[in-house]
């Protein structure tokens, strides 16, 4: 009874931490603005199981792609494990699912297996960080304390699968000893049971206690420190691939107001039928973070920070200024850096900086060449050239800056017609001395 008072009481101080953390998060979603309308289930469903469950972006990189892939399924089916574990905590039970019988032997023999293969594929991850420096983990905006986050979370689940095996071990153990039936099927841990070797009935009892403990708190702890970690994708990158924008990568997204000008300009008549509106008119394009989509946040808080999209980017391996994932990632810090003063003021706070120009700079935008390797390459469906245009428009249609060559070709719109420095009566001098013979 004692330890389901206290399992209940870290239980309930675990989710009153992590409720306050996440209601600030979704606090910050009131001041951003709508995005595409969530329609086609059913295709979504089946883009979340073959991008997110089925890892099939992950791949393009053999080596990473496998282990990685390891590392989430292996949490896919650890899961269910922690559920029961949770259960038994505040039930006073043990092993309340193995009335699932051969069910719950495959989900424990899975759970035990992928417990060792997620342990390796993490101790790999570590090295990888810690000694070869994989240049995709490099950039302006990988500050040190992002090769921390990293180290930490990759070191807690490294103590999560120890600690599972530990648990596995020292029960099969125990339950040995006292000639009682080894409830589930641990493949890995029982040929591991030599290390617990020469222990009493009453030491592995307190072993198993001991890593059972460990194992939940530190599921406690984990959950906690997600939020403000680069490993929120753990909870964010699921939903994310869902609510991914189903259009095509090339296609994007035409501003609304700028959409029903254009219409009144071509048919007039129609004037008289668009009822008047009193809403303010909105900012042309994205200048800071309350004028961003509820997607884009979602995006940047669902960023794995693996940086795929940067390693593809035609602008960054040229080595323009250009990093996709910076975008993403500034998105982030500026929302958090700007969003307690906006729920405390409202909307119209000013802390006297911006998302453009404060984080991200004008030459780092206008070096997108929008051909969508980033959006393409990353594994959870993250859009960063809409977000990249949005930018670039509030610079154009708020304050009439664009590059030299694109203002050349306003220009020539705006007295030619077309994008060329010709007017329309000399367009086809080109061809006048030409022979053509028609067939």
């Amino acid at each position: 009874m004692t330890k389901q008072l206290i399992f209940a009481l870290t239980l309930l101080v675990t989710i009153g931490v992590f409720t306050f953390t996440i209601s600030r998060i979704i606090n910050y979603f009131r001041f951003t603005k709508a995005s595409f309308p969530i329609r086609n289930f059913g295709r979504r469903f089946g883009v979340m199981m073959e991008v997110a469950f089925g890892q099939t972006k992950i791949f393009r990189k053999p080596f990473s792609g496998v282990l990685h892939a390891l590392v989430f399924w292996g949490f896919c089916v650890i899961l269910l494990g922690s559920i029961e574990m949770i259960i038994d905590g505040l039930v006073g039970t043990e092993k309340l699912f193995k009335s699932f019988g051969v069910v719950y032997d495959i989900i424990t023999a899975s759970g035990d297996i992928f417990a060792v293969l997620v342990a390796v594929a993490i101790i790999i991850f570590l090295i990888r960080r810690i000694f070869l420096h994989v240049k995709r983990f490099e950039g302006i905006e990988m500050k040190a304390i992002s090769h921390i986050d990293a180290n930490i979370a990759l070191t807690l689940i490294l103590l999560l699968m120890l600690s599972l095996t530990g648990m596995n071990i020292a029960y099969i153990d125990y339950q040995y000893i006292k000639g009682e039936e080894i409830v589930g099927v641990y493949p890995v841990s029982i040929w591991l049971t030599g290390l617990f070797s020469g222990i009493s009935e009453k030491g592995l009892y307190f072993w198993f206690e001991a890593f059972w403990w460990i194992h939940i708190l530190l599921i406690f702890v984990f959950a906690n420190i997600l939020p403000y970690s680069k490993h929120f994708h753990v909870f964010m990158s699921v939903p994310n691939v869902f609510l991914s924008r189903l259009d095509p990568l090339g296609k994007l997204p035409n501003m609304e107001s700028v959409t029903k000008e254009v219409r009144l300009m071509l048919d007039p008549a129609t004037a008289f039928a668009v009822p008047a509106s009193d809403e303010p008119i909105e900012r042309f394009g994205v200048k800071d973070v309350e004028d961003i989509s509820w997607k884009n946040y979602f995006d940047s808080l669902a960023c794995t920070e693996c940086g795929r999209c940067t390693s593809v980017c035609p602008a960054s391996i040229t080595g323009k200024k250009l990093s996709p994932r910076k975008i993403i990632m500034d998105v982030r810090a500026r929302m958090k850096e700007k969003g307690p003063g906006m729920v405390k003021n409202g909307r119209d706070f000013s802390d006297q900086k911006s998302l453009l120009k404060d984080y991200i700079s004008v030459e780092e935008l206008w070096a997108c060449t929008t051909c969508n390797a980033c959006a393409k390459e990353c594994p959870i469906n993250i859009n960063h050239p809409t977000l990249i245009i949005d930018m670039r428009r509030y610079l154009v249609m708020e304050e009439a800056y664009a590059p030299g060559e694109i203002k050349a070709v306003f220009s020539n719109i705006e007295n030619n017609g077309a994008p060329w420095q010709y007017s329309p009566e000399d367009r086809l001098q080109w061809a006048e001395n030409l022979e053509m013979t028609v067939k």
